[in-house]
């Protein structure tokens, strides 16, 4: 039998099932192939991940998303707030510039002048006012709170059981919680008590305190 000539090409067979097909076992990595590891395993010289890491990776990641959460919503409410109070006072601003009208409108009620189409047109003007939050307060029968009325005038009375208001000179007005004016009044107290005292100087307005 005559030797192969160098010059004829040598034919190699690599086989690379992974199941040997005689003992049925599963071949190691790279067995039978010669190309290196498997493929389908961890690139060489990467440590698998431990448990405890991954876990407390993904403590991390999860708290970083709930304080950006968080943040977000402080930020929205900060900014809804702010806007409130933005439209508010510009509401207020607008009110308080009406009350001088509300004013006539109220001494053309007392006066009986208050009639056709004036009555119709003041009429409205009110029930706008109310729908943006505007209500007067301050009536006559009203306990007096210095907080509340500004007193410009005092007497005392045998019909009342604690300092009222028993006259209201100007109407005060309130937007929603908020004072935009406050009532002026006169006051009545309980004959006996305080009838030759002098009247406390909260009481009385600047330019209505005794000399």
């Amino acid at each position: 039998m005559s030797e192969p000539s160098p010059d004829e090409q040598r034919v190699v067979v690599n086989d690379r099932r992974r199941i040997d097909p005689v003992t049925g076992a599963p071949r190691g990595a790279g067995a039978g192939s010669g190309s290196g590891p498997d493929p389908a395993g961890p690139a060489p010289g990467t440590p698998a991940a431990a448990p405890d890491e991954v876990q407390q990776e993904l403590a991390e990641r999860t708290a970083d998303l709930q304080r950006v959460t968080a943040e977000y919503a402080n930020y929205r409410k900060r900014v809804d707030r702010d806007r409130l109070a933005t439209v508010e006072a510009a509401t207020g601003a607008v009110l308080a510039a009406l009350l001088p009208v509300l004013d006539d409108v109220d001494r053309a009620r007392q006066h009986g002048d208050l009639t056709g189409a004036f009555k119709a047109v003041a009429d409205q003007l009110e029930a706008t006012l109310e729908k943006l939050g505007l209500s007067p307060y301050g009536a006559e029968g009203d306990a007096f709170d210095p907080t509340l009325h500004e007193a410009v005038a005092h007497q005392t009375s045998a019909t009342v059981t604690e300092p009222t208001c028993v006259a209201v000179l100007r109407r005060g007005y309130k937007l929603g919680e908020r004072i935009l004016r406050v009532p002026l009044v006169a006051v009545a107290e309980p004959s006996g008590e305080t009838e030759t005292a002098e009247p406390p100087a909260e009481w009385f307005g600047d330019e209505n305190k005794p000399e």
